[in-house]
């Protein structure tokens, strides 16, 4: 049985420009979705329906619920953290 066991992220304090960029990650992660989600033939729908490959995400990260954009946001803290926890840095140019 899989049992995930993601690296603990918890005690990784992010400076205030990485912090920023998790909207702006959080922007792309669900652009890149959607992009492969159009590629496999997916489009708009009221509901989820996997079989007719609708789906009320296809839309703009900013039309998206709150719900909808904690997730994406979360994948974007998440990996922010997880690349200062192994030891790299983030410095902008």
């Amino acid at each position: 049985m899989y049992r995930p066991e993601p690296l603990d992220t918890s005690a990784v304090e992010l400076p205030q420009e990485l912090l920023e960029l998790t909207e702006k990650i959080a922007e792309n992660v669900h652009d890149t979705w959607a992009a492969g989600r159009i590629a496999a033939g997916w489009t708009y729908g009221e509901k989820r329906d996997d079989e007719k490959k609708t789906t009320p995400c296809l839309v703009p990260y900013g039309e998206l619920s709150e719900e909808e954009k904690a997730y994406d946001r979360n994948t974007a803290l998440e990996t922010l953290k997880l690349i200062v926890l192994l030891g790299y840095t983030i410095r902008k140019e």
